[in-house]
């Protein structure tokens, strides 16, 4: 028996096999999960469906998050072919280059606008149309980073656009609460990613993470998976509203100085 057996889950935003939503939809589908998917872009098609292959889905569909109207067609779609749905993973996110490399004050209106809907908006957007088809005990799941709560120089207005993301997760989790749909989000480290490509000096802020975050090594979709396993499923009942680190602990850390650059040895030999 898996945790999510006969379980139907939506994962939005699926790019290629390095994809953070990849990593979460292999995980739920190892569970006995049946997983639906939904890309962004045509392009994106042949890295996709080999991946839906590999889990067994049967459904398959682009959609631009920009567009109610293709939002509407997608959940029309699903509807028809799973008819219900016990939980959906948001993975969508997008901001123009130059609004992620240029000073802040630079970050344009179009820019601005942009990341905005499709990296924020788009949650509401699609959990608006997941809700009819969930029932109690459904949960929807987002991903954030770090840049949403301190300043991340590179970040950019993705940083504006995640903590909108985070503000959004709060407002869901108490609508919805009634219903006893749990809404959560997940702040990942820094991952090696498709997304990861557009954010400026992204191989230094990868390997200062894991040089200064108290566990030392880097973070994986595989274990981004695992505890979007426990968000996804019943083992976290009673968990809504949160954003949950899975970032080595980086994200408890004041002023620190990375092991190259002379950083002090934490004791190996505790005394208690």
């Amino acid at each position: 028996m898996g945790l999510m057996d006969g379980k139907v889950i939506l994962v939005a935003g699926v790019a290629n096999k390095n994809s953070i939503a990849w990593g979460i939809a292999e995980r739920l589908h190892q569970e006995g999960a049946e997983i639906a998917f939904s890309y962004a872009e045509p392009r994106l098609e042949r890295r996709v469906r080999p991946l839906a292959e590999q889990v067994g889905a049967r459904f398959v569909e682009i959609c631009d998050v920009t567009q109610d109207e293709d939002i509407d067609r997608l959940f029309d779609r699903f509807k028809a072919a799973h008819g219900r749905l016990d939980g959906m993973v948001h993975s969508v996110a997008f901001a123009p280059r130059e609004d992620l490399r240029c000073q802040f004050t630079q970050i344009t209106r179009e820019g601005f606008h942009l990341a905005l809907d499709i990296s924020a908006y788009s949650l509401l957007a699609l959990t608006r149309r997941a809700v009819p088809l969930m029932s109690e005990g459904s949960a929807v799941l987002t991903m954030t980073y770090y840049a949403a709560e301190k300043v991340i120089p590179s970040y950019g207005v993705m940083s504006l656009a995640k903590a909108a993301l985070e503000c959004s997760v709060r407002y869901l989790a108490y609508e919805l609460g009634p219903r006893n749909i749990r809404v959560n989000a997940i702040s990942a480290g820094p991952i090696k990613t498709l997304a990861a490509r557009g954010i400026n000096n992204f191989s230094i802020v990868h390997s200062y993470a894991r040089e200064t975050a108290p566990l030392r090594h880097d973070i994986t979709i595989e274990s981004v998976g695992d505890t979007a396993l426990w968000l996804m499923s019943s083992l976290s009942s009673s968990v809504t509203g949160e954003v949950v680190h899975v970032d080595g602990g980086y994200n408890v850390l004041g002023l620190t100085v990375p092991d190259s650059l002379g950083g002090e040895e934490v004791c190996p030999d505790p005394i208690i």
